[in-house]
């Protein structure tokens, strides 16, 4: 069985096509295989386009791309037309299901669902939610439709489902009841197939078991989120009504008094929305150092500068993280492992020994060895990096959400009534 998984961001596509091993009782990350891989970035001008069939010579370009479903379009036709054979003989081949992940799914989605006309219409109505993020699902979903034509079910998988079962003192805002209930506010979290994924990787690796396992799994990259994990179910992560709270980022603020917002319109004499714009846009790691969203460019700065608004930016992202750590391991009575993942989870060993340090006093303790090393893990990969004698197990793992959201397209296939 072949399954495409397409992953759409606000300005980029990642596709994949996994090939599943003909028992389903076997499946898992692990024995997957990929047959072919495809990315679109920067879409909305001039866009790279990138495809890669394993045993054949990477194809790339740089043509315009004006949206999603163009997007879609590009890559399917370059596939065809200029990776010889093997291209075409997928093609030929086809899929046999298709696997979207969608940012928002609010309290309608609790779990993947199989794409109709009624889900795609629930989908576009949530984009008030995730307007940067669900129409470029949307997208996605019509121009694999198009591409694939009718007959290939598709299943959507919601980032925000896995949130859905924090209690609710995690997910309430202290807000008058009528006002939440009436307009839909609470916290609903986000990156829920990455944490999943960071999840899975990490008991694969380690051979816990999912129902008697406690890990707190931080999701660091431009967009950055935390969440605490109990027997597989998530009771509280850092992002809440919109993907603005929490963690410090790329370039949003995360948790900030609300009061800053009205206090900027009144001083800086501009609309909520303008503000709110700032926040999302403009702050974070971008607003702290005066210079950049990248890590890699700050710890330079750090080291060779020695360039004060770096050091800050650097500073109080990792103390925002570490003290999250510490809030959740209140909140989980104890865990068994620290996991990390995400752009900046992966490829920064600085990141990862600033937020642990000096938390031996819990059980959180490197090794130092190990945790310079982990670095450039393929998608799937685990590695262990808490020192022999700590307590509380600390791992990097390379989250692999297409695989994960393959298997949960093809669970969910399983599990909806044939008609």
């Amino acid at each position: 069985m072949r399954v495409l998984v397409v992953n759409c961001g606000s300005s980029s596509v990642k596709l994949r096509v996994l090939q599943f091993p003909n028992e389903p009782a076997t499946w898992d990350a692990g024995q997957l295989s990929t047959v072919l891989e495809g990315a679109v970035k920067d879409i909305g001008g001039k866009a790279d386009v990138e495809i890669h069939v394993p045993g054949q010579p990477p194809i790339s370009a740089r043509v315009p791309v004006p949206d999603h479903a163009r997007a879609i379009e590009c890559l399917f036709e370059r596939l065809a037309h200029e990776s010889g054979d093997s291209g075409r003989e997928i093609l030929a081949e086809g899929v046999d299901a298709a696997g979207h992940r969608v940012v928002h799914g609010g309290d309608r989605f609790s779990a993947p669902v199989l794409i109709d006309g009624g889900v795609a219409a629930d989908i576009d109505a949530l984009s008030e939610l995730a307007p940067l993020h669900n129409p470029a699902c949307l997208a996605g979903i019509h121009g694999a439709r198009s591409a694939l034509g009718p007959g290939i079910p598709m299943v959507a998988v919601f980032d925000t489902a896995f949130h859905q079962t924090m209690p609710d003192r995690a997910k309430r805002y202290a807000l008058p009841a009528k006002l939440s209930e009436r307009h839909g506010i609470r916290r609903y979290g986000f990156h829920g197939i990455a944490h999943a994924s960071l999840l899975d990787g990490y008991l694969r690796a380690s051979g816990k078991r999912r129902e008697q396992s406690r890990v707190i799994t931080l999701q660091l990259g431009n967009g950055c989120s935390i969440a605490a994990i109990d027997a597989g179910r998530s009771i509280d992560t850092s992002m809440g009504f919109t993907p603005l709270e929490g963690l410090v980022m790329g370039t949003r603020s995360g948790d900030l008094d609300p009061s800053i917002v009205s206090h900027l319109c009144e001083k800086e004499s501009v609309d909520p929305a303008e503000v709110e714009r700032w926040l999302n846009e403009d702050s974070g790691l971008l607003g702290l150092s005066g210079r950049t969203n990248d890590m890699r460019e700050l710890l330079d700065a750090v080291t060779q500068e020695q360039h004060a608004p770096s050091k800050l930016a650097v500073d109080l992202f990792c103390y925002r993280a570490k003290k999250y750590v510490g809030a959740y391991l209140a909140s989980l009575d104890g865990a068994d492992a620290v996991i990390f993942g995400g752009g900046i989870g992966e490829a920064a060993p600085e990141i990862r020994n600033r937020i642990c340090a000096g938390m031996d006093w819990c059980g959180v303790v490197l090794d130092p060895a190990r945790n310079a090393t982990a670095v450039g893990l393929l998608p799937g990969q685990a590695a262990r990096i808490s020192a022999e004698h700590a307590t509380v197990d600390v791992y990097v793992v390379a989250a692999d959400e297409e695989s994960w959201i393959a298997q949960e397209a093809v669970r969910c296939l399983q599990e909806t009534p044939k008609k």
